[in-house]
């Protein structure tokens, strides 16, 4: 069981039979009543995001999701799904669509992410943080507008649209935040 002094972000929880990570945690002590933490949890399988909150000092009903993670490498997409290959026992991994989701904008061929698994079944994948995108359509920056910062639509290799700041060019590589979808800087070559 977890005390709600465990409630923090990123954790993963099992609540209700079901598996959920936390995306924000509040510790709130209000004059009057009990302490209580508020948290927004993201069922790992259906991608619901909900509140919930939780008295301090009473069980909170959250135990440790039965968890594992296996390294896999991406391979290709077809119609049907995401093909990935277990980096353990090199076997082949399908997963579908509704399971990859987003994420789809940021596999490319060969890289290295965690699937997870819950109950023998999968139900996440858990991207690197940061990504290495060609860029391959976007407007030319124009001459005199660096001063005020100004952004520019762009559409990467995967298919993702992003803001940039009108000094990128076509064919460069950037460097993506997987977490926020937002570009970071322009990657080494």
């Amino acid at each position: 069981m977890f005390d709600t002094t465990e409630l923090k972000k990123n954790v993963k929880i099992e609540l209700e039979g079901k598996v959920y990570i936390i995306l924000k945690s509040d510790f709130t002590n209000p004059g009057k009543g009990s302490a209580f933490v508020r948290c927004r949890i993201k069922n790992l399988e259906t991608s619901q995001v909900i509140e919930r909150t939780f008295k301090s000092g009473v069980s909170t009903g959250c135990t440790r999701p039965d968890l594992e993670e296996r390294l896999v490498e991406y391979m290709y997409a077809d119609t049907e799904g995401f093909h990935f290959m277990d980096q353990g026992n090199f076997e082949s991994i399908f997963v579908t669509k509704e399971q990859v989701g987003d994420s789809k904008y940021y596999l490319q061929e060969g890289i290295k992410l965690n699937v997870l698994y819950w109950n023998g079944k999968i139900i996440a994948i858990d991207l690197p943080y940061f990504v290495n995108l060609k860029v391959t359509q976007t407007d030319p920056g124009l001459k005199g507008d660096t001063a005020s910062g100004g952004m520019k639509k762009a559409i990467m290799e995967t298919g993702l649209q992003l803001n940039v700041p009108l000094f990128v060019k076509e064919g460069e590589i950037l460097k993506i935040d997987t977490r926020t979808g937002e570009y970071v800087e322009r990657a080494n070559k």
